[in-house]
């Protein structure tokens, strides 16, 4: 036998108790899994309407897409906060289906697990920060969508000018201007924020990798 392995048996009460908690954490996943996924479609309504806006006039302005951008990273932090609530529940079925199933059927386990559940339901965490939920619906979903809205911005700018027009630096910088906020502005705004992206998605991949499916 392992050294701190061995079998473990449990009361009716705690086996009814446990099995009990194991089916409430798993349709807490499913409830918060169908939150997750209504807050991508809310996301990719959002951005369509907007660039079907900005996109049908010609007098539309382009801030319409500054504006998606905006409304998407507001989508993402309510999505990423669902998903560190969805991670705590994830981890104690993880914690059950690591141990008490096993023992259930048979197999010997760490008889000090319970530990581990007792920890998870008197102090409920989060297994990732806020900035590595963030990366990791990015990964999932919104480097994708926010790809589309770039290049939809980047369209609307072209579509404004008229035919023949030459693309030359600097003076192409003056294609964001929005009101008095000079283009070189917009365009450095935009570039910092995406590069914040990025970095979030990168070190979201690096720390938790995605998994399959």
């Amino acid at each position: 036998m392992a050294p701190g392995l061995r079998d473990v048996s449990y009361s009716t009460n705690a086996a009814n108790a446990l099995i009990h908690l194991y089916r409430a954490e798993v349709g807490k996943m499913t409830a918060y899994r169908q939150r997750l996924d209504m807050t991508t479609n809310w996301s990719v309504v959002t951005t369509a309407g907007l660039a079907s806006f900005a996109l049908g006039d010609p007098n539309n302005s382009h801030a319409t897409f500054l504006f998606a951008m905006f409304m998407n990273y507001f989508f993402l932090r309510l999505e990423a906060r669902r998903f560190r609530t969805y991670e705590i529940a994830r981890h104690r079925v993880r914690i059950m289906e690591r141990f008490f199933y096993p023992a259930m059927l048979g197999d010997r386990v760490d008889p000090g697990w319970h530990h581990l559940l007792l920890a998870e339901l008197s102090k409920p965490r989060s297994p990732m920060s806020r900035a590595d939920a963030l990366g990791w619906r990015l990964n999932r979903n919104y480097l994708w969508i926010y790809t589309a809205v770039l290049l939809a911005w980047f369209a609307k700018l072209d579509l404004a000018q008229p035919k023949g027009w030459v693309l030359e630096f600097p003076e192409a910088l003056s294609l964001a201007d929005i009101g008095n906020f000079p283009g070189w502005l917009v365009f450095a705004g935009v570039f910092v924020f995406y590069a914040f992206l990025i970095v979030l998605a990168i070190r979201a991949a690096r720390m938790y990798p995605l998994e399959e499916g």
